[in-house]
């Protein structure tokens, strides 16, 4: 159906629709979370003898299985202590070296902080803030008849 007959369809059946669309991809995930857990089930322990074969503890291998290949990937999430960067930061700085040269330094403030802030202070910040519209969701529910 063409998005602009959709549009036009009264709003109950669309609240309507829009529930059976969200029931459905529910449904999808679980399955597909089903489905990955049989299949890392049947291939993870080939896979962790494999990254240990390679010397590796994360990463990507190949297993053969019959006529298919499984491409086996575990992602390495690496977590840095950010009071700890900083005080090696502040020593590299005290070397009279470049910490930059070493470390990517971010700045970031919280909305929640920036909107508690005095005026004369969010002042001074704005030029620095960027405010960009998200992807806007809509939510449609029933109402009860009474």
């Amino acid at each position: 159906m063409p998005i602009g007959e959709i549009a036009a369809l009264p709003a109950p059946m669309l609240a309507l629709l829009q529930e059976d669309v969200e029931e459905a991809a529910k449904a999808a995930r679980h399955l597909a979370d089903w489905l990955n857990g049989a299949i890392a089930l049947r291939y993870g322990d080939r896979a962790t003898a494999a990254r240990r074969t390679e010397g590796k503890d994360a990463g990507t291998v190949r297993i053969e299985d019959g006529e298919v290949t499984v491409v086996a990937d575990l992602p390495k999430r690496v977590e840095w202590d950010q009071e700890e960067l900083a005080t090696l930061v502040a020593a590299i700085r005290a070397e009279d070296e470049n910490p930059a040269e070493f470390v990517d330094t971010v700045y970031r403030v919280s909305e929640r902080n920036y909107a508690a802030w005095p005026r004369h202070i969010r002042t001074a910040f704005e030029r620095a803030r960027t405010v960009k519209a998200g992807k806007p969701t809509y939510r449609l529910t029933l109402r009860e008849e009474r």
